[in-house]
């Protein structure tokens, strides 16, 4: 009786193993997303900027796994993960008795809801990352569908031509992409100023701006009040507003972009396009016309080295540090 309650006791009690990935999890998901939306260098080079928090969500993900891993997991184990769980899942579950240790009835099942319990966080992000493509590919199909009716293709401007007297610029992303312009906008820009806003959408075609979007989404579907996701759902699309604002740059002077943005700050757009206005219209403004010293590149490789090491360490602890693990 006294081994069958020790025993038992070391399947309920979560060992030191846990506190790692926990404490990853509580690091990126509460401490670094404050930080890095206080970050100055963040506006200067968006498209990084956009890409750590991606890879924030992803660690936090797999932080999220492997806590869940490392409580459900019987204490006795293999002390490496990716053997023990490559015997496991290779064998059909064949191989997972000899690398655990013999004891009461249940273990395997317990080994199982583990296996069950780690894929089920990264299996929803990416049910909730599909739904938010299907979904917003939905609505831009029924937008393009009306667009059909109601616009006109412009050659000249690589554009449909909307009868909207309030000025708008946006684009639709996807499959077919296509930038939409109101006739309104076309009364009130310049020539310098529609070529601006025009190159400022194709890039948001050309840097498939939309899945980015989607992914935060999806992980702000996921976490709600989670501060990362709350946080990562609105940067991300400044932030990518701000690269196609970089892009339009190459092309167009800082007072045509930054005039045209204030002419279309008002105008509409469907929630799943990029509009070149918004409400972020007043800060990129500011941002375009205030000049700024582009991000150094020890800075870039700064943040790139240590996003990757958030990102890869909850795997490394993966490989290294299962409860229990005797070789």
């Amino acid at each position: 009786m006294t081994e069958l309650l020790g025993h038992a006791s070391g399947l309920l009690v979560p060992g030191h193993h846990v506190l790692p990935p926990l404490a990853i999890a509580l690091v990126v998901g509460v401490l670094l997303p404050r930080a890095l939306a206080r970050s100055q260098w963040a506006h200067r080079a968006p498209r990084l900027a956009a890409t750590v928090w991606i890879l924030l969500g992803l660690s936090f993900i797999a932080s999220v796994s492997l806590t869940a891993l490392q409580l459900l997991l019987p204490t006795a184990g293999s002390h490496h993960l990716s053997r023990f769980t490559e015997a496991c899942v290779v064998s059909g579950g064949a191989q997972c008795g000899p690398l655990l240790p013999s004891g009461p009835a249940g273990v395997d099942t317990r080994v199982w809801a583990a296996l069950s319990a780690a894929a089920a966080v990264p299996s929803t992000f990416v049910v909730a990352f599909v739904r938010e493509l299907l979904s917003a590919r939905r609505q831009r199909v029924r937008h393009a569908d009306l667009l059909r009716l109601v616009g006109s293709r412009r050659p000249e401007l690589g554009a449909t031509v909307l009868e909207h007297d309030t000025p708008a610029v946006y684009c639709l992303p996807g499959r077919a992409p296509q930038v939409v312009v109101s006739s309104g906008a076309l009364q009130v820009l310049t020539g310098r100023q529609v070529t601006a806003v025009l190159e400022h959408e194709r890039a948001h075609i050309a840097g498939r701006h939309h899945l980015l979007v989607a992914a935060a989404g999806a992980f702000a579907a996921m976490f709600r009040r989670l501060p990362l996701a709350r946080l990562a759902h609105t940067e991300v699309a400044l932030l990518l507003e701000m690269a196609a604002d970089d892009r339009a740059l190459r092309r167009c002077s800082r007072d045509a972009l930054a005039t045209a943005l204030y002419a279309v700050a008002s105008g509409q757009a469907p929630d799943t396009a990029f509009a070149a206005g918004g409400p972020s219209a007043v800060l990129r403004m500011r941002r375009i016309l205030t000049p700024h010293a582009a991000c150094s590149p020890t800075l870039r490789t700064v943040c790139v080295a240590l996003t990757a090491a958030a990102a890869l360490t909850p795997l490394v602890l993966a490989c290294c540090s299962v409860p229990g693990i005797t070789d």
